[in-house]
């Protein structure tokens, strides 16, 4: 087979004015966001609840989102760097944010979530991975954008030379694998959710999201470049690592849920604020 190199020079930057610039890594971020809060409304339309509850859920997934990846990519990669310079942490628009962070970040969030509005944890992690999956392929298509995250060098007819990292040989263009993985990741939690119209065991959603993700995380890791120096000469990196633990208990969760019998959508009826009478879930 022909060596095919794709050559790969996009600019970070959509349009610049002065000073003030749009990215189409925030661009893609920001539309995760948007995505996914249009498929959540269709979904708590399902089980009967307001807008005001899709509203106050997405701020607190939005902040657990941002704050944990930025820590997660602080503490668990350059720790040393941010320990010394702890100024450096908020200046979040200087890059630097990790997905397993995120993931701490958003399980915090949903757990205050659950908590404030008395509704049970596993219940809103299984509805919100499923847009988790499809605003991590966008996450992923940013990173492309930036030329950034990618992979070890390939004889494969699609590596991408990453030119503006001053590449010369091709490179695996891992943000697209783990977009497509991701991107059938959310086709499949959205199948089952609404197959059964959300009557599916408690935590199910949330083990396969945890197994997919973090076990493909695992093995693509092998074919990408390290992320940090201290990597060089590991047998498992970072992402591994921190991998490894998420699909244990995905694996732990799906046990657990088939041990269960499917909770059926007890629809309730939105009150003027949008917060819903109260009913089994």
């Amino acid at each position: 087979m022909e060596l095919q190199i794709i050559p790969w020079n996009v600019d970070p930057e959509i349009f610049r004015i002065g000073n003030f610039a749009v990215r189409w890594y925030g661009l893609l971020f920001a539309s995760g966001f948007v995505f996914g809060y249009y498929i959540m409304k269709k979904i708590f339309k399902n089980e009967g609840f307001g807008d005001a509850t899709l509203d106050r859920l997405t701020v607190y997934v939005a902040i657990g989102t941002i704050v944990g990846a930025r820590l997660g990519h602080c503490f668990f990669y350059e720790p040393a760097y941010y320990l010394a310079r702890p100024v450096e942490i908020l200046k979040i628009w200087h890059g630097g944010l990790a997905s397993h962070g995120a993931a701490i970040g958003i399980l915090l969030a949903l757990w205050l979530f659950a908590r404030k509005e008395r509704k049970p944890f596993i219940w809103a992690i299984d509805r919100v991975v499923i847009v988790v999956a499809l605003a991590g392929a966008l996450i992923r298509l940013g990173n492309l954008m930036n030329s950034e995250i990618y992979g070890v060098e390939t004889t494969l007819p699609w590596g991408f030379v990453f030119l503006r990292k001053g590449e010369t040989a091709p490179k695996h263009p891992t943000q697209i694998y783990e977009a497509l993985a991701y991107l059938i990741t959310f086709g499949l939690l959205m199948r089952i959710y609404w197959k059964n119209l959300g009557k599916q065991k408690p935590g199910l959603l949330f083990g396969i999201f945890l197994m997919i993700v973090f076990g493909f995380r695992f093995f693509v890791e092998y074919i990408k470049e390290d992320q940090v120096a201290f990597e060089a000469g590991m047998k498992l990196n970072m992402g591994q690592w921190l991998s490894i633990p998420l699909v244990l208990a995905g694996i732990a969760i799906l046990i657990w849920a088939y041990r269960h019998k499917p909770v059926p959508v007890t629809r309730t009826t939105p009150d003027p604020k949008g917060k819903g009478k109260p009913g089994k879930i």
